[in-house]
């Protein structure tokens, strides 16, 4: 088993087929999306495919080290930037292929006027063991 990481983007990807952003929708249709979302979850947790998932609020803060004693650096909030994650879910499951299909299927998800959106999902595998250096 591989673990793949599905990310959904609010921007920063390609643009959707039903492209309307969420707070455009009626609270119908998010009731739908999300109710999806964790029936996909759901069916996932059954053949034990299912990690985790969460979804994200558009804000956030970067953060650095600034050295001993220092507190640290933050710079944000950025929800103006151009690419923020949405969510994510963490997927275990037996082949790349598996990961593609599932993704596929959860770019489904009904957004605006009940209609599949069609979003782009990033797909991004897990290090199985840290980089070998060569020297």
């Amino acid at each position: 088993m591989a673990k793949y990481l599905l990310l959904k983007h609010y921007r920063g990807a390609p643009a959707a087929v039903n492209d309307v952003p969420m707070d455009q929708w009626t609270p119908q249709e998010i009731s739908a999306h999300v109710q999806y979302m964790q029936d996909f979850a759901a069916r996932l947790e059954g053949t034990g495919e299912f990690v985790d998932g969460q979804a994200l609020a558009p804000e956030g803060t970067y953060v650095r080290y600034d050295g001993e004693g220092r507190p640290p650096v933050t710079d944000g909030p950025f929800a103006e930037t151009k690419d923020l994650i949405a969510g994510w879910m963490v997927i275990d499951v037996d082949s790349y292929e598996r990961a593609i299909e599932l993704a596929g299927e959860l770019s489904a998800a009904p957004g605006a006027g009940g209609k599949p959106i069609h979003e782009w999902l990033e797909v991004r595998p897990f290090l199985a063991a840290p980089p070998t250096i060569t020297e």
